[in-house]
């Protein structure tokens, strides 16, 4: 994924989010991103403003990644970024409560523009029900 600055892309990473550096070279750096590798990479200029699509009554960025955490584990990651003062893009919150898909989710933005989502399941089984 594109950054500005690896020197902010480290600090967002491991400073905020907690993770740890893997591999990396002048122009690029790895992450593990809780258990799954992410690759960023040293760009100069922006690209294109992403689209946005509307989702439980939320503005979703079309160009965004992220992932799934355990409970706990995205309870506790909340209230770090909260803490930390993070910029979200959607705060957290819990996305279509009392039905098929019910999830704990939250976005936030990077230094570089990047959108991350983390979003948590009360059960491994309603990740795809419909």
């Amino acid at each position: 994924f594109p950054v500005f600055s690896l020197v902010d892309a480290r600090v967002f990473f491991v400073d905020l989010l907690g993770c740890t550096e893997g591999r990396s070279a002048s122009r690029w750096v790895d992450f593990d991103f809780f258990g799954h590798q992410l690759s960023a990479h040293l760009c100069e200029a922006p690209e294109a403003s992403p689209a946005e699509n509307s989702v439980d009554g939320d503005r979703v960025p079309t160009r965004h990644f992220g992932l799934i955490m355990a409970w706990p584990e995205w309870e506790a990651l909340r209230d770090k970024l909260i803490d930390k003062g993070a910029s979200f893009v959607i705060e957290p919150k819990i996305r279509f409560r009392g039905r098929p898909g019910e999830q704990a989710t939250m976005f936030v933005k990077g230094p570089s523009g990047n959108v991350l989502e983390f979003k948590a399941f009360r059960s491994e089984e309603d990740i795809f029900r419909k």
